[in-house]
Formats: structure tokens, sequence, C-alpha cells
């Protein structure tokens, strides 16, 4: 899983306009529980925890959801847990509805949340191997990649590092994992 990095006066790339786009934090769990086939159970669970839900819409229909967590992240599949240090945020669990993929709705989006966490210095979010169409959103958006997992018997060994900078080391200190290779 590669993991990518924006941090607070970093530049944002200019965006195609994106006619009645809109995006912000939502409180309607019905909604929230509908769109991303969820619980409202886990839909509380996750808010109680202190993570925070986003829905982008164009015009009044909602067109892709995201999370944004402060206190603590995780991916469930790798069995893997981590804390977040303060003003940090980890953006996960992001879907683009399929009728509305390809028409750059992920990078407004991303670059959305970025403008409204003004509590939030450094953002972290990460992407599967395979997954080309998240990865070019997210960098399109402006983030940097950083690190990616070294996976060893279906679990997380440690990171290879993709550069030497203030960026990579605080993405090992915020995994808390070894280094296993810099490139």
């Amino acid at each position: 899983m590669t993991f990518t990095t924006w941090w607070r006066g970093d530049r944002l790339p200019e965006l195609a306009p994106l006619p009645a786009f809109s995006a912000g934090l939502s409180t309607d769990t019905q909604l929230i529980a509908r769109i991303t086939c969820q619980s409202t159970q886990m839909v509380a669970r996750r808010c109680e925890a202190g993570d925070r839900p986003y829905l982008a819409f164009i015009g009044d229909t909602p067109v892709a959801y995201g999370w944004v967590a402060t206190r603590a992240g995780g991916i469930a599949e790798l069995q893997f847990k981590f804390e977040l240090p303060a003003r940090n945020g980890y953006l996960y669990d992001f879907l683009t509805l399929p009728e509305w993929r390809g028409r750059g709705i992920y990078p407004h989006f991303l670059q959305a949340i970025i403008h409204q966490e003004q509590d939030i210095d450094r953002f972290w979010i990460g992407y599967v191997p395979g997954n080309d169409a998240s990865g070019r959103g997210i960098s399109k958006a402006g983030f940097h990649e950083v690190s990616d997992f070294v996976i060893r018997q279906g679990r997380i060994a440690g990171l290879t590092l993709f550069e030497t900078s203030e960026r990579a080391s605080a993405n090992a200190d915020l995994f808390q994992l070894p280094i296993i290779a810099s490139t």
C-alpha cells in the first residue's frame, strides 16, 4: 500500500472547474449509511471514535464519500492500527459512486477537505497496488508519495521510503514501523 501526504503550506494544484460540485462534513447518519452501504451503528461508532464523514455532491446528488480520522487510523485488511499525533489527519475509506467516476471528483473532494480541515497540518492517505485511478486522483489533488508497506506473510513488516526527507521520516514515525528499504 502506497502512502502519500500533503502538509499545510504545500502547493495545491489548480484543478479544472467542476460545475455544481460541493463537499463537506455530514451529520446525516441515514444518508451516510445508505451511500456507504454500512449500518447506521457502524457510522455512529466511527463518529464516536472521532472520525468525521465527508460527502461530495454534484448539485443535490451525493456522488462520493470519505472519512477523516484525527485520533487513530487503521487498515483492517492488514490488522494494523496506529495513533495519530496532534494536527495530523488520516483520510480513509473514500469512494466515488460508480456512475460518477472519471469526472475528476476525487481530487476536488480531497482538496475541499484540506480547505475545510484547518486544524490539520499533515494529511495522510494510502492506496492499494493496482488502484491506479485512486493514485492518480490523490496525486492530482497535490499529495506526494512517501512510502510503501513491505508485506511479508500477509502482515506489515516495515516500510520502504521513497525518499530521504522530513515527510518520509514523519511517515515512519507515524506508523512506528522499521524502515526495510529506502529508494
